[in-house]
């Protein structure tokens, strides 16, 4: 019998394969491994084992032109492909990737309308040849979610689980597999695990036939190999334990017209630090395991020999985690704890799974509640480690650019997957020498909305405290391995992070429609330091602006715009070019108000916000604006009959703080919108807008108070009920000292002690009451 290769199937992040590859290797001292992965990552292999790269990491594939398609191939120190690679290195053995390049993947991820490859229904019974011949007609099928197919093997494996009495599948792997340590055990273990699993394979879906191309290639890259002069009995294939049986030479090897069939994408690899958290499947990845950081314990423990004492330092680290939390467990509580976990283990001769594990942590350390435990589990078992690879490693400009960036603004610390805060004053530090230190908070600034722009998931701004404060920030930081992703995919866009930035902002402006969103641009441009592209957007709003009578659009416009020449000092750029745009703008939403008005209440509701905008840019502008035309048209707003009521209040409400109405007016203004006779919609809904401003004001006025009072005793039942939706929704965000005022002035108003009062009407609601409140559920809002 010929001799052939020694093929090696695994399970991706499995700490036994790692260990018994390691063995198979040390025992075959092969010349050549070939292992599951794009052949065109061969050029990494020397980054991936460099004693500077820290796991874990990730291989990354991107299309170089749009759409962007991208995929991952990550490895952790447990990897059993990392630990080839390794075992590579150390013995002078040579090793390469056999799978698909990264071009004909990404290929297979689109279609020609550009969108991910789905599956279709094929005929069932089909040669692997043929189907090798039919994949690319596929390509352009009309299809099914792939989607469908993971829920099918999921469901399999439910269903392996069940049949072998084991709570899920991760449990079943780990006391099945995991937990093998003598000679062959795991391969014999994995090859008859994979040949069952290809016995439930249906070969007609579009999954299947893409794994009978890549194992042909696969067989292609082996015979390749073989004819290169290295002898089968020589080479180690390291695969997923499904394709191990398909890789011999019972069947034939992909050929040169057919791999020239397969469609393709133009790509580029590069490496990048990847997280425990996103190696994890609770992140969704697919192909992880569900707990990293417990699955490296359980690699060193075959490394040092010490699975039996693994229980004891899982729970020992689980303890410490809840001490680090406030909450204490006892040497003792541990020492249960590992005793239940064994006991349980033992009724199914085996040692703890991870399963007993937690089930021991819940009941000895969480005292039977798995809240108490939940987040010290999760960072033992998923962890918070976070890779790194050695600078110069990643191969895109832009990478390359946010890691210079990165280093400038002294972030770098900031590159974990801990959320960490950063607060920022963007204002010069006289303390310092040199200019680049005394702006350091602003270029970050300016770093930070950039990424944002570009959608990199690295920071997110807070609000602060100081309200109307442009010199100050607040964001929270954290590193992901999408972030480094979308660094990646933004390359299409720049070759640097600013270049990147500026492309986005035009491409914005071109398909701009909007005042508001060109509005909105030029603050964000600001923000990024983008003079360039503040000019470009100043430029588009200008055009827009001569056509749009839209009064929610042009009073964001304008608050935009206003907030952006405050910005001018702090931020260093010049804002005299902005103002006549300010004061156009201004001058349009201003006259737009009153007829704007003559709306709905779902309209209404918007038009609050973009009246409040107008009144902050109106008292922050006097010397550039018309404040007086302002006033006169909240004064035609506040006094109409005929407009929306909401408004009408809101406006009345704006005089007040103003100090434009006294209290005379603003008494006879009440006592005419919530007289006897006055619909519930009219009288509550002007209440409603009123009471949104200055509730100081309008607490302190117990003539107000009085006429609302007396305005609600006179309404029918029916009405009264509509009159509550408004007033509900009225009161419904005042604070508890706020009501506590309402109370006193109705204690006084009805001559009754205020403490009583305010007891009565802050106490539970009895279940006729909430029975009503029920009913009223029922009221469709919307039409009132």
């Amino acid at each position: 019998m010929p001799a052939t290769p020694h093929i090696f199937g695994v399970r991706h992040l499995s700490p036994a394969a790692a260990w018994h590859l390691r063995q198979l290797l040390d025992r075959v001292r092969p010349k050549l491994v070939l292992i599951e992965g794009s052949d065109d990552a061969d050029d990494l292999i020397p980054h991936i084992v460099s004693p500077k790269s820290k796991l874990p990491i990730a291989i990354l594939a991107y299309t170089t032109d749009a759409p962007v398609r991208t995929f991952v191939y990550p490895l952790a120190t447990y990897s059993p492909e990392y630990q080839a690679l390794i075992w590579c290195q150390e013995h002078k053995a040579k090793a390469r990737f056999m799978d698909l390049p990264s071009s004909v993947f990404l290929g297979l991820m689109d279609r020609d309308d550009g969108t991910a490859v789905l599956e279709k229904e094929k005929p069932e019974k089909k040669d692997d040849k043929a189907k090798l011949d039919q994949t690319e007609d596929d390509a352009d099928a009309e299809t099914a979610p792939v989607v469908e197919e993971k829920s099918k093997c999921d469901s399999v494996y439910d269903q392996i689980a069940r049949l072998a009495g084991e709570p899920d599948y991760e449990t079943y792997w780990e006391r099945h597999f995991e937990q093998l340590r003598a000679d062959n055990t795991y391969l014999n273990a994995a090859r008859s695990y994979g040949e069952e699993l290809r016995a439930m394979e249906d070969f007609s879906t579009r999954h299947a036939v893409e794994n009978l191309v890549r194992e042909a290639y696969m067989r292609r890259k082996i015979q390749q190999a073989v004819a290169d002069g290295v002898k089968p009995e020589q080479i180690v294939v390291v695969t997923g334990a499904f394709h191990a049986t398909a890789l011999g030479p019972e069947s034939p090897p992909m050929t040169d017209e057919e791999f020239a069939k397969l469609r393709r994408r133009e790509s580029k690899m590069t490496l990048m630090p990847y997280s425990f958290f996103k190696l994890s499947s609770q992140s969704g990845y697919g192909a992880g395991n569900h707990a990293p950081a417990y699955f490296e314990l359980v690699w060193n423990s075959y490394n040092e020999n010490t699975a039996a004492a693994l229980p004891t330092l899982f729970l020992t680290s689980v303890a410490r985690e809840l001490r680090a939390a406030g909450t204490f467990r006892s040497t003792a509580e541990v020492i249960d704890g590992v005793r239940l976990a064994e006991t349980m283990a033992g009724m199914k001769n085996s040692l703890p799974t991870l399963r007993e594990l937690q089930d021991a942590a819940v009941t000895l350390l969480g005292q039977g509640d798995p809240a108490v435990v939940r987040e010290s589990l999760l960072r033992v078992e998923v962890g918070t480690a976070i890779g790194a690879l050695a600078k110069g490693v990643s191969q895109t400009s832009i990478q390359d650019d946010f890691y210079r960036e990165l280093s400038r603004l002294k972030l770098d610390q900031f590159k974990t997957g801990v959320k960490r805060d950063l607060d920022l004053d963007l204002r010069e530090n006289r303390r310092v020498k040199t200019a680049e230190a005394a702006f350091l908070d602003l270029h970050r600034s300016s770093f930070l909305h950039r990424l944002a722009v570009l959608e990199v998931p690295f920071g997110k701004k807070l609000e602060v405290r100081q309200e109307g404060t442009t010199w100050a920030e607040r964001w929270v930081l954290q590193w992901t391995p999408e972030a480094e992703i979308a660094i990646v995919e933004a390359v299409l866009l720049g070759e640097t992070i600013e270049l990147a930035v500026a492309f986005k902002f035009k491409q914005r402006l071109e398909k701009c429609t909007s005042i508001s969103e060109a509005a909105t641009i030029i603050r964000q441009a600001c923000e990024c330091g983008m003079s360039g592209s503040i000019e470009l957007a100043r430029q588009t709003l200008q055009r827009l602006a001569n056509d749009s009578s839209d009064f929610t659009a042009l009073a964001s416009a304008t608050s935009e715009l206003g907030l952006v020449i405050r910005y001018g000092d702090v931020r260093h750029f010049d804002a005299e070019p902005l103002k006549p745009l300010l004061e156009q703008l201004f001058l349009e939403g201003a006259l737009s108000l009153v007829g704007a008005a003559n709306c709905d209440l779902a309209a209404a509701r918007k038009m609050v916000t973009g009246i409040s905008e107008l009144n902050k840019v109106a008292l922050d502008y006097t010397s550039l604006i018309d404040e007086s035309l302002w006033v006169g048209e909240l004064q035609k707003l506040a006094r109409a009959d005929h407009l929306n009521p909401l408004l009408s209040g809101y406006a009345c409400a704006l005089l007040v703080e103003r100090n434009l109405i006294s209290n005379e007016e603003l008494a006879k203004e009440v006592s005419r919108r919530l007289s006897p006779g006055i619909s519930a919609d009219l009288g509550a809904g002007w209440f409603e807008g009123l009471a949104q401003r200055n509730r100081y004001a309008l607490l302190t006025r117990l003539a107000l108070w009085e006429q609302l009072d007396n305005y609600v005793g006179s309404l029918t039942g029916d009405e009264f009920k509509r009159a509550l939706v408004f007033l509900r929704r009225a009161f419904g965000d005042f604070s508890p000292s706020e009501k506590r005022s309402i109370t006193e002035n109705l204690g006084e108003i009805w001559g009754a002690n205020p403490d009583t009062v305010s007891e009565v009407l802050s106490a539970e609601l009895t279940e006729k009451e909430k029975k009503k409140l029920d009913e009223l559920s029922d009221f469709n809002f919307e039409e009132l």
